[in-house]
């Protein structure tokens, strides 16, 4: 009992999120917006208390543990969870949306991928996983009467619901071969008794659905429709957290469980990178839809994400958390520009962002400093993100995965320099006025804006954090 004070942030989420459900009953309909306001309030108040238990380390339930890595990972999560809630305000209200369970189901899913961070067990961890997928095939179905949302709902829905399935008897298996579904002891297991055939068979099963949540290919075809559809600040969050909590328990179990078997998995893995990294970044160069575009750019992110498992070192993990933190605020700060265009344009068509310059500088300076960190141009924080993935693969031997991720970054700042090049070089439609972007959001997008200079110039306190969190996997 003395150890359930570990599980404070978990608690409040859960609390914060059910607490929004009973407040959209009590609160009128006309006073609804301020319900966006006690979310985002809370989830800022526990984000203080998570930062406060960084250090925390423990065992809770028999499996479920607490310690820097994973809390690394939730405060990933709540940071993700304000900016969507922010970025929500106006599209959520203007769509006509119910803001009650809108961020509700925002804040439950969050909790998910809190679970699936610290999930020790493989039963927990299967448990945060649908409590993410599930949550999350509502909020993408969520703008009613929109074809495309509906679409990407079913579309979110039926795949899920195959790679859980997948991922399900990828994890029977595991169990079948090791007796438990402790990680650490199912890691003890295989050093002892070696690897069986199903053990191995399990491993592929496990990898197939981890790589459907990151959008590895040939497993990421749901992604660009889905992203597409689903609501701007809902592809947004689904694009970054979603991505960072399906690394974070793929960490654990592979470097957890299924260490003594590197040599196999890590042949798997670099096949998934090349792919990734290659067909995300060559098919992005058509796109003529802003949010097709980032979703095949998020393609690309996971590959080079993948980097850093590839090279199972300190470094490697190091460099996918601290690649992760820096992700949320460059895809978020895309994703907060695209929604402040479509509140005031509807559309999402990249030839109607010409001239965003001179209708709105702040939009277009975050869609462009936002894109040349996700491509790793200095000094944004996407460049020291790339370093240390290029770096953790390079220390390994794999200098031709490093040459092959250069050359794949060239090719990306091609394609969001035509995101650029309407911005900045063409001429506005005629009769088009200044965006209005509420206050709430510009200071979000300020906020997002300095952090990726300030990472990319004084990355040294979150490096330090990232690799000390890194450690645990590490430690004996």
């Amino acid at each position: 009992m003395a150890n359930w004070h570990l599980l404070t942030v978990e608690i409040l989420t859960a609390a914060l999120g059910l607490g929004l459900l009973a407040l959209g009953l009590l609160v009128p309909h006309s006073d609804r917006r301020g319900i966006a306001y006690v979310a985002t309030a809370g989830l800022a108040g526990i984000l203080a208390v998570a930062i406060g238990m960084r250090e925390a380390s423990g065992v809770v339930l028999g499996g479920y543990v607490i310690d820097p890595f994973g809390t690394y990972f939730k405060i990933l999560f709540l940071v993700a969870a304000m900016l969507t809630a922010v970025c929500s305000y106006d599209y959520v209200e203007k769509m006509g949306l119910n803001q009650a369970e809108y961020y509700a189901l925002l804040i439950l899913a969050t909790l998910g991928m809190m679970i699936l961070a610290s999930s020790g067990e493989l039963v927990s961890l299967y448990t945060g996983l649908e409590l993410m997928t599930i949550t999350f095939c509502i909020l993408a179905a969520y703008h009613l009467g929109d074809a495309k949302s509906a679409e990407a709902g079913i579309k979110y829905l039926l795949l899920g619901a195959m790679s859980s399935a997948i991922f399900l008897y990828g994890l029977s298996l595991v169990y079948g071969s090791s007796g438990t579904t402790v990680i650490r002891e199912i890691g003890q297991q295989v050093a002892t008794r070696g690897a069986s055939p199903a053990l191995l068979l399990g491993t592929i099963f496990i990898l197939a659905g981890f790589a459907f949540k990151v959008t590895a290919v040939p497993f990421h075809m749901w992604s660009p429709d889905v992203y597409e559809g689903a609501p701007t600040p809902v592809t947004g969050f689904l694009s970054v957290a979603s991505k960072a909590a399906a690394f974070a328990a793929l960490v654990r179990v592979f470097f957890g469980a299924l260490p003594d078997l590197h040599n196999f998995w890590v042949q798997l893995f670099i096949a998934l990178a090349v792919l990734t990294i290659v067909l995300g970044n060559l098919v992005a160069i058509p796109q003529t839809n802003i949010k097709r575009l980032l979703a095949y750019s998020s393609i690309a992110q996971a590959g080079y994400l993948l980097l850093g498992i590839v090279s199972f070192s300190v470094l490697g993990v190091g460099a996918v958390a601290y690649y992760a933190m820096l992700y949320v605020f460059g895809n978020m700060g895309a994703f907060m520009a695209a929604t402040a265009f479509y509140n005031n344009d509807g559309s999402d068509e990249i030839k109607d962002y010409a001239g965003l310059a001179r209708r709105s500088p702040l939009v277009a300076a975050l869609m462009l400093f936002s894109l040349l960190s996700l491509a790793g141009i200095p000094p944004m924080a996407g460049f020291v993100g790339k370093f240390y993935l290029f770096m953790s693969i390079i220390s390994r031997q794999y200098i031709w995965l490093a040459i092959l991720g250069i050359l794949m970054s060239m090719v990306s700042v091609y394609y969001y320099l035509l995101v650029a090049k309407a911005m900045y070089l063409g001429n506005p439609p005629e009769g088009s006025k200044p965006l209005q972007v509420a206050p709430g959001l510009q200071v979000a997008m300020v906020v997002s804006l300095l952090i990726l200079f300030i990472l990319g110039i004084y990355p040294t306190p979150l490096t330090n954090y990232a690799m000390n969190s890194a450690v645990t996997f590490f430690m004996p």
